[in-house]
């Protein structure tokens, strides 16, 4: 895999029973008539848009979220920075490349989820249906950011601390040098272990156990000690499933639910392949137009690579990561995630996108970048058939993610011309859409 506050409330049920009338008088009748038929019509030109707010408990029947909200783009208060109109456009111009099979995009504004939408579709040829905002898709290294707020969340209820060594919470793994009994959690998530490079990676896609790689990674150099230096790992990263499961003792999947998807009420989201193959609508893998087989190698790691969700969820998740659900993702959690803890960089030819985000550090499973003097916060993530992203200013409460089934880069681009609307500053092709 490459690198790349208020509380909820339950949603409206339209089940729920509604109080009879008993009587009313024949004036109001006939006013609430004409206000309903008023109603009526404005919903039907497009100008309402109602979103229940996340539960930890959906009841039956409640309202989902509007698959097209280009043309309203209501935030909760504030301007309105994105041209919807224009970003809606750009979509369709990337949809039609050649390259892309399916691709979902969400934007917050204002702390508030503004824009989702799935353009192409979910499979090359005739079984392929509309991708739309509730298509399932994988994050891969994205789910490396909700690995650490479980982590930080169990810190935060004195279940482990960031501070504990690895060899107590995760004994598979061995670091060369004994390393393991000095690295801490804090290191393992921030990727400064302090061993090489995507450490055997492809002996996981070989099929071989997780575990059994982790316990043979001391037979590798070490590059720095640990917290010094900065080294992208996925199964060594996976460390923290390990961790949280022996600290909770509870599978890891059923801690992300009770910890992360059952209270933000993110209905699609799980870690399991038979998670995605199991949703209703869901993107099949691609490598150009050519369809490929789910691997499992990644869901053995979850923590690195194992998240599915449509698009409305990734944009309810980064909503929560911007402090806008204190209930479930306090401050606290939240600064220890996003505090810049090694320098990072790349020794590979970069794009134009790329070296736009300057001063590039890595926080608890979080990057962090600065991009036009402000700060931001993502992460990027690749496996076979799946590219997916995420970038937001905490401070602006504003960002964008992105899901999409094939392995092609210009949807990456799209960030930074949705930032530039944000931003107020000239409009630039990032997509090389036209050349």
């Amino acid at each position: 895999m490459s690198e790349t506050e208020k509380s909820p409330q339950p949603p409206l049920d339209p089940d729920a029973d509604v109080p009879a009338v008993v009587s009313i008088e024949r004036g109001l009748v006939v006013g609430g008539a004409v206000l309903l038929a008023l109603l009526i019509a404005f919903v039907a030109a497009g100008g309402l848009y109602l979103r229940a707010t996340p539960s930890a408990s959906p009841t039956k029947g409640s309202t989902r979220l509007s698959i097209d909200l280009s043309r309203i783009g209501i935030s909760k208060s504030g301007p309105l920075r994105i041209d919807y109109r224009r970003l809606d456009s750009r979509m369709q111009q990337l949809a039609a490349k050649k390259a892309i099979v399916g691709v979902a995009i969400v934007t917050i504004e204002n702390g508030q989820i503004s824009f989702a939408k799935g353009y192409g579709v979910t499979t090359d040829g005739a079984e392929g249906k509309p991708v739309d905002a509730h298509t399932v898709f994988r994050w891969a290294s994205v789910s490396k950011g909700l690995a650490a707020t479980v982590v930080a969340k169990l810190a935060e209820q004195g279940k482990l601390s960031l501070s504990d060594t690895v060899s107590r919470w995760a004994p598979s793994l061995k670091l060369p040098q004994q390393a393991e009994k000095v690295a801490t959690l804090d290191n393992l998530l921030s990727q400064s272990l302090g061993i090489w490079k995507n450490a055997y990676d492809q002996d996981l896609e070989d099929g071989n156990d997780p575990k059994e790689i982790r316990s043979r990674l001391n037979q590798i150099p070490l590059l720095c000690p640990p917290g010094k230096c900065y080294s992208y790992q996925n199964i060594a990263y996976d460390a923290a499933s390990e961790a949280a499961e022996n600290a909770t003792h509870e599978p890891y999947q059923r801690l992300v639910q009770e910890q992360i998807f059952g209270p933000l009420g993110m209905r699609s989201a799980s870690a399991t392949r038979g998670g995605l193959e199991g949703s209703p609508s869901w993107a099949r893998p691609h490598t150009g137009r050519r369809e490929l087989k789910v691997s499992e190698a990644y869901y053995r790691i979850p923590a690195a690579g194992g998240i599915n969700s449509s698009i409305i969820d990734l944009g309810v998740w980064m909503r929560a990561q911007m402090g806008e659900v204190p209930s479930v993702l306090s401050p606290r959690v939240l600064r220890a995630l996003h505090s810049p803890r090694i320098r990072t960089f790349s020794i590979h030819r970069q794009r134009d996108y790329d070296q736009a985000l300057k001063d590039a550090s890595y926080g608890l499973g979080w990057r962090i970048y600065h991009y036009q003097g402000r700060e931001v916060i993502g992460h990027r993530g690749a496996v076979d058939g799946y590219r997916s992203l995420i970038l937001f200013d905490p401070v602006l409460k504003a960002g964008v993610g992105m899901l999409w089934n094939s392995n092609a880069v210009e949807p990456t681009g799209m960030q930074l011309e949705v930032f530039d609307m944000l931003y107020h500053l000239p409009t630039k092709n990032w997509m090389d859409l036209d050349k």
